[in-house]
């Protein structure tokens, strides 16, 4: 069982001079179910490296048993700092892709070309994909083979406009992962603000916010195990 787990590597937050990057509790959550599922995980980015990290995210009231075990692993450390430079990835060599969230995702993996024909690729072969918060924003430029958008018809989540509203980012972001989603025909759904949400369309596995990471990278081993 191999996953690619795809992170960003932009780390300026529009004109506000501060920083962004991955969500912290996003990416480890789901890592660690992986690990424990047993299965082999590969991280990329688009530059390849160090991703950056969001400094909120980084902060106590942000911390949960995951981002606790995050800090004591060597192993797991060494290898996000040495991430796949995406364009070298063959996603013909997994079985899944999870992307985490973290507001860098909006500014370059949605505009990616790599990002976009990778996500296409798991797409017409049938296998399974995860994106949690603001990375199921990545999916607004994704086709199906007949060249429809992606997400037209799914019923799928992600960050909502208000949870944008909640952390006063709404005129900060390059577009709101709720409104993009739509806009493109998705079937948006959501639960209270920062409340855990995940849904499962066929092969496709999105989760609202930071409190869904762990219940999407569940629902993307299920997925897996039924294959």
């Amino acid at each position: 069982m191999n996953i690619l787990m795809v992170l960003t590597s932009h780390d300026t937050l529009g004109n506000t001079g501060q920083k962004t990057g991955f969500w912290l509790e996003e990416f480890a959550a789901p890592y660690y179910r992986f690990v424990d599922a047993g299965a082999t995980v590969t991280l990329a980015s688009p530059k390849g490296g160090q991703p950056p990290l969001d400094p909120k995210s980084d902060a106590p009231d942000a911390q949960t048993p995951d981002t606790d075990r995050f800090r004591d692993d060597e192993k797991a450390q060494t290898l996000l700092a040495n991430t796949h430079r995406l364009s070298d990835v063959k996603p013909t060599d997994y079985d899944a892709v999870f992307y985490p969230g973290g507001h860098g995702p909006l500014w370059d993996l949605a505009e990616d070309q790599h990002s976009v024909k990778l996500i296409e690729h798991f797409y017409e072969h049938d296998k399974p994909m995860g994106f949690v918060c603001h990375a199921p924003g990545v999916l607004r430029h994704a086709k199906q083979p007949d060249g429809r958008p992606l997400v037209a018809g799914k019923h799928l989540t992600g960050f909502s406009n208000t949870e944008e509203e909640a952390v006063q980012l709404t005129e900060v972001v390059p577009f709101l992962v709720e409104d993009e989603l739509r806009h493109h025909g998705g079937q948006y759904t959501k639960d209270d603000d920062f409340k855990e949400h995940v849904i499962t369309d066929h092969k496709l596995v999105t989760g609202q916010n930071p409190p869904s990471s762990a219940a999407s990278a569940e629902a993307l081993l299920k997925l897996l195990k039924a294959a």
